[in-house]
């Protein structure tokens, strides 16, 4: 386990902090924003995809330095601690297929302070509507993100040819992958959890996960991924929102973060057409899915005993 609290805390809470956490992450993203878009225009207007991708490598490495940068700050005056578990065997030059439990926007925080430098920069799906979001929803895009568009029963009824959209983005995004260095991260659930949205789940401390997305990246690039990252994020004291992370009310976070072997067997198929397969694989995902439930309550209980014990 490595344990990762900062060396120096000013231990400073409350509002005033969280606005000038605030205030350095605006000024922070514009001073990053202004090369990341001079380099993306260039990508824009290169002509071969081989430079395209260097390029692409190029917008990676401003991403992840912003990011390292802007946790190594929070860390520095937060003194959120950190504990977090990851393979000795992971490789920045392989692919992987990353998946988690998903609670709140600090989850992306936790998943780069982890794996950031152990793993090919993370490409993660998007809701169409995110391409707007101001200075970085052009990043996303420059980095290759897909956005879906999701529609409702509703929708396709009106007009079936929308059925499989989704799918189609995935196969497109997962095209230009092929042949570099790359981690899918996919939230399986779909969404945050929240009690409500976890009323009818079958799990104690996660929501139902949607298998199908990570069976449609399996189809498309299922020779190239070598493994999956099963991680798990964990706050001991409860979940909590960007807003109070920035106000330094998020003392612990744990992330841990399992290799798992994908089964020869689903990394062909189809999931939509054969229902087989689609069986077995939401069977998989479903006992992972237990798996890590179960792990999350144990977790817990050891946190408030060592809390307690502290007390």
């Amino acid at each position: 386990m490595q344990d990762r609290s900062p060396k120096i805390s000013l231990n400073a809470k409350g509002p005033v902090v969280g606005a000038l956490m605030l205030v350095f992450l605006i000024l922070h993203t514009v001073f990053w924003v202004i090369p990341f878009y001079a380099i993306a225009l260039i990508k824009v207007i290169t002509p071969t995809a081989r430079l395209r991708h260097m390029w692409t490598g190029v917008l990676a490495w401003i991403s992840l330095t912003w990011l390292n940068s802007n946790i190594a700050v929070a860390d520095f005056v937060l003194g959120t601690r950190w504990q977090i578990d990851v393979p000795s065997t992971l490789d920045k030059k392989g692919s992987y297929l990353l998946t988690s439990n998903h609670q709140s926007w600090v989850d992306i925080l936790a998943l780069i302070k982890a794996l950031g430098k152990e793993t090919p920069f993370p490409r993660f799906f998007l809701k169409q509507e995110l391409i707007y979001v101001p200075l970085l929803g052009l990043c996303w895009w420059a980095l290759d993100y897909p956005f879906m568009k999701r529609h409702s029963k509703e929708e396709i009824a009106k007009d079936p040819s929308l059925k499989g959209k989704d799918i189609e983005t995935t196969k497109k995004a997962c095209e230009r992958y092929r042949g570099q260095p790359v981690t899918i991260m996919n939230f399986m659930e779909g969404t945050r959890y929240t009690p409500k949205k976890a009323a009818k789940s079958p799990y104690q401390h996660l929501i139902r996960p949607k298998a199908g997305g990570v069976a449609f990246v399996l189809n498309a690039m299922g020779d190239q991924i070598q493994s999956m990252l099963n991680t798990t994020i964990i706050y001991p004291q409860g979940a909590r929102e960007l807003w109070d992370y920035l106000c330094g009310r998020l003392a612990a976070i744990r992330v841990v973060v399992e290799e798992v072997k994908i089964p020869t067997e689903f990394l062909g198929g189809n999931y939509q057409t054969d229902e087989v397969y689609r069986a077995n694989f939401q069977q998989w995902v479903s006992d992972l899915w237990a798996s890590k439930d179960q792990f999350i309550a144990d977790q817990l209980v050891l946190a408030k005993q060592q809390e307690t014990s502290r007390g």
